[in-house]
């Protein structure tokens, strides 16, 4: 088989594989999480999505200056009689959670501080490997009234593999084009959800105290699925992540025990209008792309042996020979080891450093890498 062929298998295994038949795709559960999970098959998820009570122990209300109550989680959902109760479900949702998680899965957790410590020590005892924790910096938080703590800015988010030998998915280049060209770093500073985006029950009211905005869930399902894969949220409630999901093309399931919140994220998902095709391509991370060898750019004719190669300043040149290594000064070898040599260097990237001239532009090889790739899309 020549060189083609073998990329373009390399293609198509990274290709999100159909999901199971048995799933409830596009669908909400409505029953307690672990039981639902439950029945699911196992490793049948791509990514599982969590947002669980935060155990939040308030005591009272809390008021405003001028007097108003403060809309405040104060759910049944939320209260545990202890820690130990709360430590017993955490442990029961992760481990079923960790069960439908396909080998190279992630999980998504989000929390305060009430909960996010115990839930991070549950997720590494039941074998999950932590990968980042992500501090969602809330750009318009809910001021501290009474005065007596610091104003309470974020959240954590804690992003773990499976296991420690998951070969889990991070779209790295599209997280930093989405990121003006720079590395994605761990703390993200997005709004609240306000505004014509929290959903409001029938009397105009906040459906749910806990709403997470969409940008996100859009940021973390971009960052780490890709279109078809299947996003499991334990926790739905008006149905956020369903609601991007949708609108990435990725396949969702929601489980949610309140009838109300349900009613409202039906409502919003099926209003929910999915990115045209042609706009949820994202940038493969070089990681993700199948290893083209420098001679493939020989093979198919985009680069002729005898050609000369320059760097981008035309300080130094190499001719290309038959057999894909370079030539220059009497020492010949990969691109790579070439590149080193002119500079003095300990390493090069020879993709890079190495330009060629079209319609008299100079431009890195590695642009002649990608067009060989996207002829094999």
């Amino acid at each position: 088989m020549g060189v083609l062929g073998r990329v373009d298998t390399a293609v198509k295994s990274r290709q999100s594989a159909a999901p199971s038949p048995d799933l409830p795709l596009e669908q909400i559960l409505q029953d307690d999480c672990v039981k639902a999970m439950a029945r699911l098959p196992d490793a049948s998820v791509d990514m599982v999505f969590a947002d669980p009570p935060y155990n939040l122990q308030l005591g009272g209300d809390l008021f405003r200056p001028e007097g108003s109550r403060v809309d405040a989680v104060d759910d049944d959902w939320d209260k545990f009689d202890t820690f130990e109760a709360y430590d017993a479900f955490t442990r029961a949702w992760l481990r079923e959670a960790r069960r439908i998680l396909k080998p190279n899965g992630t999980l998504w957790v989000i929390g305060s501080y009430h909960n996010i410590f115990r839930v991070g020590a549950a997720l590494q005892d039941a074998g999950y490997w932590i990968l980042n924790d992500i501090i969602w910096r809330k750009s318009n938080p809910m001021p501290n009234f009474r005065g007596t703590r610091f104003t309470n800015a974020h959240e954590t988010l804690i992003w773990a593999s499976r296991s420690e030998d998951s070969r889990y998915t991070f779209n790295y280049r599209a997280m930093k084009a989405l990121n003006d060209e720079l590395q994605m770093r761990s703390d993200w500073v997005i709004p609240i959800c306000a505004g014509a985006e929290r959903a409001r029950d029938g009397e105009g009211a906040k459906a749910h105290p806990t709403q997470k905005p969409e940008a996100l869930l859009y940021r973390v399902l971009l960052a780490c699925t890709n279109k078809g894969d299947v996003v499991l949220d334990p926790f739905f409630g008006t149905g956020t992540t369903g609601a991007v999901a949708r609108r990435l093309g990725r396949h969702w399931i929601g489980i949610e025990r309140e009838t109300r919140y349900i009613k409202v994220a039906r409502e919003r998902i099926e209003s929910t209008l999915e990115l045209d095709e042609s706009a949820m391509k994202v940038m493969a991370s070089r990681a993700t792309q199948p290893k083209v060898p420098f001679g493939a750019m020989i093979e198919s004719g985009l680069i002729v042996p005898g050609s000369l190669m320059t760097d981008s300043k035309r300080r130094w040149q190499a001719r290309v020979l038959a057999d894909a290594t370079l030539e220059h000064g009497g020492q010949q070898g990969s691109i790579h080891k070439i590149g080193a040599a002119v500079q003095g260097a300990p390493s090069c990237n020879g993709w890079t450093f190495w330009h060629v001239e079209e319609a008299g532009t100079l431009m890195p090889i590695d642009t002649l890498r990608q067009r060989y790739l996207a002829n094999l899309a």
